[in-house]
């Protein structure tokens, strides 16, 4: 039995997105030893033929084992920042090449091509550690864009050069939440025609804020609209972005839903706040069926949202605010 992943990128229809997503199930039930030990506990000798009857693995098998569909030599492991003393999470990746795909076509289907970007990227406390899937994915977008981009670490002067220097194109400044606002403090100036994103995260640098608290702080510092967000995980493959008040798009290949926070086998309905599942079918070399650890709503569109998190789950590195 084999999958070709190159469908999930031809997906068009709901219907489209169940076929594949069940034709995926039944590969890494075959291929993923780990995954097909937990469903054989959950499903009881049933067969799942819609996705609301797919186990979704707990996240933090990502911590305690090697979670692969098929037996394969990785050529990189993403690793979670998470807190000291904490367990990281391990994603072993069969292919890079694939993540960066994955990644550029998840980016340019919101956002146009990369060619028309300079990139520009705050993400100290990515930069100093190994095994960030987020820092190989600005590696790969500063490069894609013509390497009209850079790092910027304590150099925060350098970046307002950058900013201020005349650029025929979009101009995407992307940085975890804490150093943004610590850029706003230090260096308020109008950015106009920047999208600016942030990805999360505190990381204990500053006190947890609500999103609007920091949007309010970005916004007004830099004189925009709106300040757009990344979702994404060390566990997951693909990104969600929104473009302002903190509600998600993904892409055509992923999908997120509600559990009932009481009941992790029952779903809330359409609006209502509960756990997290996200199928993220290229996953495929991993497990694409995702229990998370955050709280949020789903909306008829397929947009979400991020509330929080639970509270007795492992404060995460890439967390968003908490409301």
């Amino acid at each position: 039995m084999t999958f070709d992943s190159s469908s999930i990128f031809s997906i068009r229809t709901e219907d489209d997105f169940e076929k594949i997503a069940i034709k995926l199930f039944n590969y890494q039930y075959k291929n993923n030893g780990l995954y097909r030990n937990y469903c054989d506990l959950v499903l009881k000798g049933k067969k799942p033929t819609q996705i609301d009857e797919i186990p979704f693995l707990p996240i933090q098998f990502f911590k305690s084992h090697t979670v692969k569909t098929t037996d394969f030599e990785a050529e990189s492991i993403f690793s979670s920042s998470g807190t000291t003393g904490s367990t990281p999470s391990l994603h072993h990746i069969h292919s890079k090449d694939w993540y960066l795909t994955v990644c550029t076509t998840a980016f340019e289907l919101q956002y146009g091509s990369l060619k028309d970007f300079r990139v520009l990227a705050l993400l100290p406390s990515y930069l100093e550690r190994e095994g960030s899937s987020l820092i190989d994915m600005v590696e790969h977008f500063i490069s894609s864009c013509g390497n009209h981009g850079d790092f910027y670490l304590n150099h925060k002067e350098n970046l307002v050069q950058e900013l201020n220097k005349p650029f025929d194109g979009k101009t995407l400044l992307i940085g975890v939440t804490y150093s943004l606002l610590d850029f706003a403090e230090q260096t308020p100036i109008p950015l106009n025609d920047t999208v600016i994103m942030e990805t999360g995260g505190m990381k204990g640098r500053r006190k947890e804020m609500i999103r609007e608290e920091v949007h309010e702080i970005l916004k007004s510092a830099f004189s925009v609209e709106r300040i757009h967000s990344e979702y994404g995980m060390t566990e997951l493959l693909s990104q969600a972005y929104s473009k302002g008040n903190g509600i998600y798009t993904s892409p055509s290949w992923m999908r997120v839903l509600t559990r009932q926070t009481s009941d992790p086998f029952t779903y809330e309905k359409t609006g209502k706040t509960g756990g997290i599942n996200i199928i993220d079918l290229s996953n495929w070399k991993s497990c694409a069926f995702i229990q998370t650890q955050d709280l949020g709503r789903v909306y008829r569109d397929n947009s979400f949202e991020i509330l929080g998190r639970f509270d007795d789950s492992e404060t995460r590195g890439c967390n968003l605010m908490v409301q």
